[in-house]
């Protein structure tokens, strides 16, 4: 079938391939890098608890079978161990029944993970990277050209991630209606990065204008992705720009490359395609097979967009195959960190010996200017912004967090950046108290040095020992 392969986009392919495989490893380098403190046996939300309560239907993963922290780590570093070989381009050099398969070995393990990662793998971008890391099993290798129906449902997976996000923003906060939302959004987003001071201090009609470009780059551009060419690249072309445009004003983990990998697709280079022969009849029936069914779960994402009860970031269904994004329907005005502290001394008096846990990316020391972390998603410093949001959002880990900080945790403690206790001398109370932070002025941090001033708000949580129990809030 000759309507089947776009030969055209072969360039494409291997660019997304490559891409994505890059935005695998970086997943996989995150779960084992910090899994046992946030999942392990002994984590903040235990993996074994979970699969006890939670059946095999509902969250299909491998660690139903089996757990243990040495097992769950040496699945991780499977997984990245598989993503640098497509990265490589191993899957090229095998077959197309191998390539495919090869492509389906990430998908399945990074399934595993994220349907027992609980609050830690609650983010859109998960779901994101499973539903297109799918539609790659599915792309062929250099053996056939790209089959167009899937570079469609790529284009499709794109739409709905900016589509989703500037309609969320128009029904959501009424800042971004009056084009107000950036006056705060650089200075409250979950973990600014080194830019993100100056972006904030922009002039205010240039941050009009950053709004309006974005609703025209959610609203209007994404419709261009399935005009003919060229037109499509340059939608696609216009989407990347904007996205390297965020990269740049915070650390949003892989949310904006995987973006972009997405919109690679959907880029026809100007470059010869090489010949290939013509694509097995199994092939073709798996994909069109594959197509069908992918369009036919597409039915609630594709309600859920134009409703007005429009919700963002859901799956719905267990293996992650099509889902709902979008990102800050609402934002905040101001902004509240939760700083960890503890003392050695033996009574926990207001005026003691306190001092401060630091964590790696979000706000603490109002000296400390931010860094970049983005693709690398810091799972515990994002949780911690929404518990500064809410108490709410605590849980039950928080809890458990200050219990392992009591413990010096040795699993715990490299979440963080910087603990003020010896590893043999673990603190005797552990406190948090609720700070409001804010930008300095240029005059501020001239004087200062500070990129934040940050002012005592309340308690969040009293001085807590092992002793006397976890006190949770």
């Amino acid at each position: 079938m000759e309507w089947f392969s776009a030969s055209g986009y072969w360039l494409s392919r291997a660019v997304f391939q490559r891409s994505l495989a890059g935005v695998y490893l970086v997943a996989f380098l995150t779960a084992a890098l910090q899994f046992r403190a946030l999942l392990g046996e002994r984590g903040m939300l235990p993996v074994p608890r979970f699969v006890a309560r939670v059946p095999f239907r509902r969250a299909p993963s491998v660690f139903h079978l089996h757990y243990s922290d040495r097992f769950f780590a040496l699945w991780c570093w499977a997984g990245c161990a598989v993503s640098a070989a497509l990265l490589a381009g191993l899957d090229s050099r095998l077959p197309l029944w191998g390539g495919m398969l090869l492509w389906l070995v990430p998908w399945a393990l990074y399934l595993s993970v994220v349907n027992v990662g609980q609050t830690w793998y609650g983010f859109g971008w998960e779901s994101l990277l499973l539903e297109v890391g799918f539609l790659a099993v599915f792309l062929g290798n250099d053996e056939v050209a790209p089959p167009v129906v899937v570079l469609f449902l790529l284009r499709w997976v794109l739409f709905r991630v900016e589509f989703g996000a500037g309609l969320i923003k128009l029904r959501g906060d009424e800042c971004w209606r009056k084009l107000t939302c950036l006056d705060h959004h650089h200075e409250t987003q979950p973990m600014p990065g080194p830019l993100s001071w100056f972006f904030h201090h922009l002039p205010r009609p240039v941050h009009r204008v950053e709004v309006a470009a974005n609703h025209f780059t959610q609203l209007v551009v994404p419709v261009l992705l399935f005009a003919p060419q060229p037109v499509a690249t340059a939608a696609a072309a216009l989407m990347i720009l904007t996205q390297l445009w965020l990269v740049l004003s915070g650390n949003f983990s892989w949310l904006n490359w995987i973006t972009i990998v997405l919109a690679l697709s959907a880029v026809r280079f100007p470059v010869s395609a090489p010949d290939t022969s013509a694509p097995p009849l199994w092939y073709e029936v798996v994909v069109l097979a594959v197509a069908v069914v992918l369009l036919a779960l597409s039915y609630r994402p594709a309600r859920n967009l134009v409703s007005r009860r429009q919700v963002m970031n859901r799956s719905f269904d267990p293996l992650h195959l099509v889902n709902t994004y979008g990102a800050f329907g609402s934002v905040s005005r101001v902004r509240y960190e939760v700083v960890v502290e503890g003392t050695a001394d033996e009574t926990a008096r207001e005026d003691g010996n306190w001092r401060e846990y630091e964590f790696r990316g979000k706000p603490g020391d109002p000296r400390r200017w931010p860094r970049q972390f983005a693709p690398y998603h810091l799972r515990l410093d994002w949780m911690m912004w929404f518990v500064g949001l809410s108490p709410a959002y605590a849980g039950p880990w928080f809890g458990v967090l200050v219990e392992r900080l009591l413990e010096n945790d040795r699993a715990t403690l490299r979440l963080l950046r910087r603990s003020p206790f010896p590893s043999d001398s673990p603190p005797r109370f552990v406190r948090a108290r609720l700070f409001r932070y804010r930008y300095t002025t240029w005059r501020e941090l001239r004087e200062t040095g500070a990129c934040w001033h940050r002012t005592y708000v309340r308690e969040f949580l009293p001085p807590t020992r092992l002793d006397a129990g976890s006190q949770r809030r």
